[in-house]
């Protein structure tokens, strides 16, 4: 399972994005990502040219609610070259501006609202959805299981799992301990995202350095017996 690192807090990309990619570059990260909001798309330009310098994945979430401001950052994550663009429910549309590049989309399944976002929807729908997202040819998605507001959320990655067959399934938001770490990997998960709780401090409360905080979270990740991050 990959650990993919958020530079976002809140819902929303940290202004000092840049410096913290170059304060974790020797802990050799592999996959790290941003949002569509908090930025500008010099900065977020930028993120991608030095994750890729990494040798790293990038990846943008997609938090615009209306249908405009989903499609105008779905065409600037193509324009930037970011490696996956997450996020969105607008899914042909989101599709047909990513057609003919090599950007891979991963959509919100469910029946997310608001901002910061929070995730409707049963089981049942969300394992629907993920079939049809799947035969429209998504990568997989985004699901944000731990922000569900209708059931519970390991129910709802096994729900996606069993409906992406074969496509990767990312669970987004939330995600604030080993226990969880353990929990996401054992429902059926290919990645989880960690932002607000690692550069809040709170994923290892009892330290205080953002390195600190990554490397509590590639510790668990070993004890789950998971692949870590770094190479």
């Amino acid at each position: 399972m990959d650990f993919i690192f958020m530079l976002t807090k809140s819902d929303r990309t940290v202004e000092d994005g840049l410096e913290v990619l170059d304060a974790v570059r020797p802990l050799g990260l592999k996959h790290l990502g941003f949002k569509d909001v908090g930025v500008g798309e010099p900065v977020l330009r930028e993120m991608v040219k030095r994750i890729r310098d990494f040798g790293a994945q990038s990846y943008l979430e997609v938090v615009s609610t209306s249908r405009e401001a989903a499609l105008a950052s779905a065409r600037i994550g193509v324009a930037i070259g970011v490696d996956h663009l997450l996020g969105g429910t607008h899914v042909d549309a989101i599709l047909a501006a990513t057609a003919g590049g090599s950007t891979r989309c991963y959509p919100f399944p469910g029946l997310p609202v608001g901002h910061p976002t929070r995730l409707g929807g049963s089981p049942a729908l969300v394992e629907s959805q993920c079939r049809a997202m799947m035969a429209q040819g998504c990568g997989g998605v985004d699901l944000l299981a731990y922000r569900a507001t209708e059931a519970d959320p390991l129910e709802l990655i096994r729900a996606a799992r069993r409906g992406l067959g074969d496509g990767r399934l990312i669970v987004a938001g939330s995600i604030d301990s080993a226990e969880r770490i353990r929990a996401v990997a054992e429902a059926g998960a290919d990645a989880f995202t960690i932002g607000t709780a690692v550069l809040c401090g709170a994923y290892a409360p009892h330290k205080a350095l953002l390195r600190s905080q990554l490397q509590a979270v590639l510790a668990d990740c070993e004890a789950a017996r998971l692949p870590a991050a770094a190479g």
